[in-house]
């Protein structure tokens, strides 16, 4: 799955977004970042909502509280994503059954900078 659209992504360094979208594009994927200000983040075009975004998506990884998380996982659906992936600390699984009910992969509480590290 090569295209993330990473959802709470702004050119903030201090913010934990910006170092794994960095991390996702060394490792080969290409980033789209998707925020209320539409930035371009790490050279990628920013989008303000995922049905913005032309062209397809493989994963939405989402950077946003668990409270708010649940309408991108709705919209994730929408748009035809291959899969969800909510952050560290991210929870609802209401919106992770409804991925799965979906066919969408769903991974849940986790980190792909982390994942990335364990494998070395």
């Amino acid at each position: 799955m090569k295209t993330w659209a990473v959802v709470g992504l702004s050119n903030n360094p201090e913010r934990a977004a910006f170092g794994v979208a960095k991390l996702l594009q060394e490792k080969g994927h290409r980033i789209i970042p998707v925020y209320p200000r539409a930035e371009v983040v790490h050279g990628e075009v920013g989008y303000k909502t995922l049905s913005e975004i032309p062209g397809p998506v493989d994963v939405v990884d989402c950077f946003v509280n668990s409270t708010l998380v649940g309408k991108v996982v709705d919209e994730a659906i929408a748009i035809g994503a291959k899969a969800v992936w909510l952050q560290l600390d991210v929870i609802d699984h209401d919106a992770i059954a409804r991925a799965q009910a979906a066919g969408l992969l769903t991974i849940m509480d986790r980190c792909p900078a982390i994942e990335y590290r364990a494998r070395v």
